[in-house]
């Protein structure tokens, strides 16, 4: 079990890795490099600088041991010219390191975020990946978890090597070999401080592995927890209204009591296992600087070395045992950076996981295609289920030019995945769908999604660059009944929240005479309208969109009389059949319609 976790860790950094480290070989390689050559001389420029402060110990504390005044002021003179270059190093350092970071991260979550929005795999998503829960989160946060730390990682990685073989340097030609007698044999232990220090830091850094080593499951388990939180509670705001109506507050608490208590158990986990760490990381603070005193004592005691040599052998000694257990200090941030890691490689494996998916159907695809005509061709048309199980069976149908067509149905009978199908959302099936060419098609669902931003820029989604005359646009929300929104073109507000269902719908409409498409497929989108309003909007399309291609599902009273023909689904184990038969409609209601486009042009 082990060795397959450990397996599937190495699994998870490596496919990470191939996807994050394109920001050097890709477009953005230039940028990349030049950010990565400007760290890398900043990191030498600060560890110079480090140097030049060493040495500075040993010539202030030697001229302080022979009290020659002269001497300190001289040595004490280079102090300014010391703390600016390494006060500027430093901060060219954070400066290109943040620079770094913030271009990396963004790199990775253009490509992420354009991954994941590009042919609605965020739709399709939610029926193939449901355990991926959150790709938001993990695109904001979990992203910059995974880049921001990694660059310092590499940074204090690299600094951790040069200053361990710079400083054990110092501490070779400073301090010496140790000699003494064991025996009546002499023994000499060359550059015993360096040795010392790398023997230190080993069994600091094997003690904090062990001691940490749970750490990285139980973060990973904490942050999932944290986030199907955050999805409930959004959850609950989204569907607030539904939720106070209803009365369904305590039963939402009790829902939110009980994600926050699985978060409460996974952060327990985590503090008990930090705790145990601490417990290493504390000794090793107690022992960090008592030890080269120590060891270097019994040679200031005998003459051999002066003061001077004492605080540059001390301090050479802590810069190489520090880099040395670099991986004791950072372990804990290691577990939180890798566990980033895993949810940002987990969502692009599910990405991967639904592209594969989509290519491995092949024939077994439903094919979207361009009509030879400017008809809607639905051939041989099967929709599946993820399961399997075949919701729509062999479903043929021609819909021509200008054809207004009711689709109707039992719940559940496939009347909304037959849209998903033709919108291209829902490649799980067989058989072909063939859209004519050139035609704008505009998909009107039950509840229309308004953008945040002006209302201009809501009655013009998706195309909100467009430039339409105001007058023009006025006059749709007045004939869509929306008069009073006429004055708030240019206000900005979460008009989702903003207007009702019912006003939601009339804006649909509205987007709909403004953009005149060809082809308009409705999926309830009269739902939240009382009957008058629904004839009223309805006789809208058909007397100014008289040439489109109208697709609708309802089941509302007096559709029928809207449209041409009507398909019905009937419900079938095998899956649904459809039955087409054309409508006759109500001269009552065709003249109602004729007075109220009469009573509409006259206003």
């Amino acid at each position: 079990m082990k060795s397959h976790a450990s397996g599937l860790r190495r699994s998870r950094l490596r496919q990470f890795f191939r996807v994050a480290l394109r920001f050097w070989t890709g477009e953005s390689r230039l940028r990349a490099w030049g950010l990565t050559l400007a760290v890398l001389l900043f990191v030498a420029a600060q560890l110079g600088a480090a140097v030049g402060v060493n040495s500075w110990n040993r010539l202030f504390f030697d001229a302080l041991e022979k009290r020659d005044l002269d001497k300190i002021w001289a040595v004490v003179g280079w102090l300014p010219l010391i703390v600016a270059a390494s006060a500027a190093s430093l901060s060219c350092l954070v400066i290109s390191r943040m620079l770094l970071q913030m271009r990396w991260r963004e790199w990775l979550t253009h490509r992420l975020a354009g991954w994941w929005i590009a042919d609605q795999r965020y739709y399709r998503m939610q029926f193939v990946a449901r355990e991926q829960s959150a790709p938001e989160y993990r695109i904001a946060e979990d992203v910059r978890l995974a880049i921001e730390p990694l660059v310092e990682f590499a940074i204090g990685l690299l600094s951790a090597f040069v200053t361990a073989v710079t400083f054990a340097a110092i501490l070779w030609q400073v301090a010496g070999a140790a000699r003494f007698t064991l025996g009546g044999t002499e023994i000499v232990i060359p550059s015993y401080m360096a040795l010392a220090a790398i023997v230190y830091a080993v069994v600091a850094s094997l003690a904090a592995y062990f001691a940490g080593r749970p750490l990285v499951p139980r973060i990973a388990a904490k942050n999932e927890a944290e986030a199907q939180f955050r999805a409930e509670m959004t959850r609950l705001r989204e569907n607030a209204e539904s939720i106070a109506l209803i009365k369904g507050d305590a039963d939402e608490r009790d829902s939110v009591g009980e994600n926050y208590g699985r978060v409460v158990a996974a952060w327990l986990k985590v503090i008990r296992q930090q705790g145990v760490i601490a417990i290493v990381l504390n000794t090793n603070g107690a022992l960090f600087p008592i030890v080269p005193l120590l060891l270097i004592a019994p040679k200031y005691l005998s003459g051999e070395i002066t003061l001077g040599a004492v605080m540059q052998v001390v301090a050479a000694f802590s810069a190489v045992q520090a880099a040395l257990i670099w991986f004791v200090d950072n372990f804990v941030r290691l577990a939180e950076w890798f566990a980033s890691v895993r949810r940002v490689d987990e969502l692009a494996e599910a990405l991967e996981a639904l592209d594969v998916g989509t290519i491995m159907e092949g024939e077994t695809r439903i094919e979207l295609g361009k009509s030879e005509d400017d008809s809607i061709h639905i051939a041989d048309l099967s929709i599946a289920h993820l399961n399997g199980r075949i919701v729509i069976a062999d479903a043929s149908i021609v819909i021509s030019a200008g054809e207004k067509v009711l689709i109707a149905g039992e719940s559940g009978s496939g009347k909304s995945t037959l849209i998903r199908a033709i919108a291209g959302l829902w490649p799980w099936g067989a058989g072909s769908i063939k859209l004519p060419p050139g035609k704008r098609i505009a998909f009107v669902p039950q509840k229309p999604y308004l953008p945040i931003g002006t209302l201009r820029d809501v009655l013009l989604y998706p195309e909100a660059e467009s430039r339409v005359d105001d007058e023009a646009v006025r006059g749709a929300l007045k004939r869509c009944g929306l008069a009073s929104l006429g004055e708030r073109l240019d206000e900005e507000e979460r008009w989702d929240q903003t207007l009702s269902g019912g006003e939601r719908q009339r804006v649909a409409f509205a987007r709909l005479l403004i953009q005149k498409p060809d082809i308009i497929i409705m999926d309830e989108a009269t739902s939240a309208l009382d009957e008058a309003s629904q004839d009223s909007l309805l006789g809208l399309i058909e007397s100014e969109l008289s040439y489109a291609t109208i697709i609708s599902v309802g089941h509302r009273p007096g559709l029928e009389d809207f449209h041409e023909r009507k398909i019905t689904f009937e419900k079938r184990e095998a899956g649904a059949h459809l039955t087409s038969k054309r409508l006759t409609r109500s001269l009552w209601r065709l003249l109602l319609r004729r007075e109220a486009a009469n009573d509409r042009s006259a206003a």
